[in-house]
């Protein structure tokens, strides 16, 4: 076999995962910049938003399936379940900040890529080689550095519900990264589809959640600028992984975009100017590496 189509055919899958590595670290450096202007359930009622706009203006424009086919039904059912679980996984995430300390949460969510990779193995048959596994964990134990900070001494605890939370956000998003790679082997599996099927799970989990929580009090044009690019930027995100779960290995293409803090923690060195220590750049090098030898 000829190295070029290899090559093709990595790059099918690697580009869009670059693009959301990308647009996630700077939509999430942008959330950490305006977080203290915005609530989360706010957040969510613009994410649901930004995803609508962002997922239908593709689906509109490209060619797909059509949805009323009975032998698409499986497809689309299976594609709307897996994003209302994912929708489910970031209310938890939400839920479990307000309970609980976010240093620690924030931590512990870096890892869902792991449970993705174990899920996949598990249920999907789906097997890496020794130096990926290898390459995915570097990968993984980076994110957990960058994402760790020094527990707040001063910061309340109102209850330890927050860790059972934060532990079914993790099932829950390691669940619905696992059946949209499933819902692909279905017939008239199409990406496009796919992310009409992001909005609507979109809309039924965190469209809910921001309708009952984040409605409340004045919306001005400075919170719905502060609040739409970051979120905008997130459904780019993942119309991105959308587009290489489909046609990448999913233990690989869930450790690569989650590899985000990477260009969050550029964004809060350059714009934020906040200072890099050497723990870490430590980190940076782990991922850099990782990626390198994923693929």
């Amino acid at each position: 076999m000829s190295a070029t189509p290899t090559a093709a055919a990595l790059l099918v899958w690697l580009t869009p995962s670059m693009f959301a590595l990308f647009l996630y670290g700077i939509g999430q450096g942008l959330i950490k910049r305006y977080i203290g202007e915005v609530s989360p359930a706010r957040f969510c009622l613009y994410f649901v938003l930004a995803k609508a706009m962002v997922n239908l203006s593709w689906f509109f424009t490209h060619d797909h399936p059509p949805l009323l086919s009975a032998d698409g039904r499986p497809f689309l059912e299976l594609g709307v379940l897996a994003y209302i679980i994912d929708g489910t996984g970031w209310i938890l995430y939400f839920e479990s900040i307000i309970a609980g300390p976010i240093t620690i949460v924030g931590t512990l969510s870096a890892a869902y890529p792991a449970l993705t990779v174990l899920f996949a193995r598990i249920f999907l048959g789906e097997q890496l080689g020794t130096l990926q596994y290898a390459a995915v964990a570097l990968v993984i134990g980076g994110c957990l550095g960058l994402s760790y900070s020094p527990p707040d001494t001063e910061a309340k605890i109102r209850s330890q519900r927050w860790i059972p939370l934060a532990f079914l956000a993790l099932i829950c998003w390691a669940t619905s990264n696992t059946l949209v790679k499933h819902a692909y082997s279905f017939a008239e599996a199409s990406e496009v589809s796919l992310m009409l099927c992001n909005t609507i799970g979109g809309a039924l989990s965190l469209g809910l959640y921001g309708l009952l929580k984040g409605r409340q009090g004045a919306h001005s044009a400075r919170e719905y600028l502060h609040s739409f690019i970051p979120m905008g930027m997130m459904a780019g995100g993942d119309l991105g992984v959308i587009v290489a779960s489909r046609y990448g290995p999913i233990s690989i293409v869930i450790p690569l975009t989650g590899a985000y803090p990477v260009v969050t923690l550029a964004f809060a060195a350059l714009i934020l100017k906040e200072r890099i220590s050497m723990l870490q750049y430590g980190c940076i090098g782990a991922i850099i590496v990782g990626m390198v030898f994923c693929t």
